[in-house]
């Protein structure tokens, strides 16, 4: 990903990436790299040392292979997907099935959404911080936030749409945060608000954390939908560490600063475009609120997963910039090289 990020960056510099030659390049580049996403995520060895969950599940899909009676408890669309799955093929199989239905929604809302170039805003989703751990580790919630990409897909259908953002729900409760966001930011339609509710909530979080956790979490009952975030129950390694994360904070800025930017300084009014911005920031306050919680990076996927397209869509709109592709090269291997930076870390 590093080579293609650095390919994206010297073809916008010495080509104009609105030729049609350049375009069928990276769209041929874009379906291989499709295909091989999809096997080398949906084939990766079952291991626990590796791949905490994803041992987990596969303890779980054994016992409905064999018959056991397993009690199902939330997560309904999930659980029984997982049940009908074990009835018709392997766990192997399985796992790539869930790989399939975790990334194809990103290339369909590319597709729709960028058209022609739908490759640099694919790669984008592929290339965000923590899209391969919710891939391999947090399964549920990966495949939860992908679904809710492809109900976006039909939002000019507004009951089809509702009707995907319900099987989402059903796939993770935790999806109840972007939902709620999403609803939110459709009945007050003014971004200014979204951006000083995101404000507000860094030095709520600072003042009081736990108090936001107690209230969320004890008083709300969102920690019964969010499937043992805070109690650790999942762990994503290194990334699951406490404390009010800067570095965290910074990259969900990224989403705030070019939202703010493209909105009211580049004077973007897109209906479809305000509305994911206001998502993505209101989610992001929630998740900032409770920052210092155990596996709070959980929590903040929940908007994360949406960064790459409040990033991206107004470059490929609208006309932003004169020389707007090698800007645009820049900003692909800037919003890269944080997930490439915090992979050397980890």
């Amino acid at each position: 990903m590093l080579i293609l990020a650095f390919m994206i960056l010297m073809h916008a510099l010495v080509y104009d990436v609105r030729d049609t030659q350049s375009t069928r390049f990276f769209n041929g580049l874009g379906f291989i790299y499709l295909f091989f996403a999809t096997l080398y995520m949906g084939l990766r060895p079952i291991s626990g040392r590796y791949f905490v969950d994803m041992a987990t599940y596969s303890m779980g899909y054994d016992m409905m292979q064999k018959g056991t009676n397993v009690e199902i408890k939330g997560d309904y669309a999930f659980n029984y997907f997982m049940l009908l799955c074990s009835k018709v093929m392997s766990v192997k199989y399985f796992f790539l099935l869930v790989a399939t239905i975790y990334i194809l929604p990103c290339f369909w809302f590319s597709k729709k959404y960028f058209g022609a170039y739908w490759f640099y805003a694919f790669f984008m989703f592929v290339g965000s911080f923590s899209f391969w751990a919710y891939g391999t580790n947090g399964i549920r919630n990966g495949m939860a936030t992908s679904i809710f990409i492809f109900a976006l897909c039909y939002y000019e259908k507004k009951a089809l749409m509702y009707f995907f953002f319900i099987i989402a729900f059903l796939f993770h409760g935790s999806l109840l945060i972007p939902l709620a966001a999403f609803i939110a930011s459709g009945l007050y339609k003014d971004p200014k608000v979204y951006l000083y509710i995101w404000l507000a909530a860094i030095p709520l979080s600072l003042a009081g954390g736990s108090v936001w956790q107690n209230l969320f979490f004890n008083h709300l009952g969102f920690s019964d939908r969010t499937s043992g975030y805070i109690e650790g129950a999942e762990t994503e390694g290194s990334f699951s560490s406490t404390g009010f994360r800067w570095d965290f904070l910074l990259y969900s800025a990224f989403g705030v600063f070019a939202g703010w930017y493209f909105i009211f300084k580049k004077h973007v009014t897109d209906r479809f475009y305000v509305h994911l911005f206001g998502t993505y920031v209101i989610a992001n306050a929630f998740w900032v609120l409770v920052i210092t919680a155990n596996y709070s990076n959980r929590f903040a996927y929940l908007s994360w997963f949406l960064m790459a397209p409040v990033i991206a869509y107004p470059m490929f709109k609208y006309k932003i910039w004169k020389d707007q592709y090698k800007v645009f090269g820049y900003i692909v291997i800037a919003y890269y090289m944080f997930t490439y930076l915090m992979f050397l870390k980890k």
